[in-house]
């Protein structure tokens, strides 16, 4: 009976394992036409696009790195945001700590309004919000998407932040602060850095985020000098819309940056995360 019923879990295990392999392979298989097609010319990729190239030629991303002017635009996404991101986690962090630290009614208020205001999606204010920020002629300028994209990602942030500061003891600054430390000195050589997961968590979802966004800078960006890398990649395939060899070498050049952060920074997401949310 009890070989039987190994039998039967050894069974369902592996077709666990077979469903979670065939997602796997369903969820791959568009990167890898992708990646395939983008070493072929428009003809190879039309008489065969599921067939392997001949030979893996460099041709096509050499030509979309120099019309697409990559360097320029991978230079103003990553300034925009690196700035961005280290924005957010300088105030998102301090404001958090305010309002763990403090529990006055006025911040339990304004952290619950922070949180309700996750939920109103940016679709619904966009328009108001370039009309307003046309009117005082704040578009086209970087340093006002970065705020933009400060307002928006601070909520998030400061959620997490939030979690993850009361779960640190108080005496630990009780401490600091008998010892000759302020308050603003306590948070950065104490709290800080204690905070690191969630730090890395908010940094991760929030660059994965902020360099693949396309509608905001949309809006904001008009100047081909600010375009960023999504921004470059669209106004390229307007141009380049039959040549399908250089729109998906494009389209590897824009996420690879962003792809290799993400794989070396992963292992912090599910730490930081549930520190921020369950203690």
């Amino acid at each position: 009976m009890a070989q039987r019923q190994r039998y039967q879990e050894g069974i369902l295990e592996a077709l666990r394992l077979s469903s979670l392999y065939f997602l796997l392979a369903l969820y791959l298989i568009p990167f890898f036409l992708v990646f395939i097609n983008a070493f072929k010319d428009r003809n190879q990729i039309i008489a065969s696009p599921f067939r392997l190239p001949s030979a893996f030629h460099l041709a096509n991303f050499i030509e979309a790195f120099r019309k697409m002017n990559y360097p320029y635009a991978f230079w103003n996404s990553l300034v925009i945001t690196v700035l961005s991101t280290a924005l957010i986690v300088f105030f998102s962090s301090m404001t958090a700590y305010l309002f763990a630290r403090l529990p006055w009614k006025f911040n339990r208020f304004m952290f619950f309004l922070m949180v309700a205001s996750m939920l109103i999606p940016f679709q619904a204010i966009m328009i108001p919000l370039v009309k307003v920020y046309g009117s005082l002629g704040l578009l086209n300028n970087r340093w006002t998407l970065m705020y933009m994209y400060l307002g928006f990602g601070c909520s998030f942030a400061v959620f997490l932040y939030h979690g993850a500061i009361k779960s640190i003891p108080l005496e630990l600054e009780e401490a600091a602060m008998i010892d000759g430390c302020s308050r603003f000195q306590a948070f950065f050589r104490i709290v800080f850095p204690l905070l690191k997961p969630t730090t890395t968590t908010v940094a991760i979802l929030d660059v994965l985020w902020i360099w693949n966004d396309f509608l905001l800078p949309s809006l904001v960006l008009i100047s081909p000098r600010n375009r960023t890398l999504p921004l470059s990649t669209y106004y390229f395939y307007g141009t380049y819309t039959s040549d399908y060899g250089l729109l998906l070498a494009s389209l590897i050049l824009s996420i690879t940056p962003v792809i290799i952060f993400y794989l070396f920074m992963q292992r912090h997401i599910i730490r930081g995360i549930l520190q921020g949310s369950i203690k």
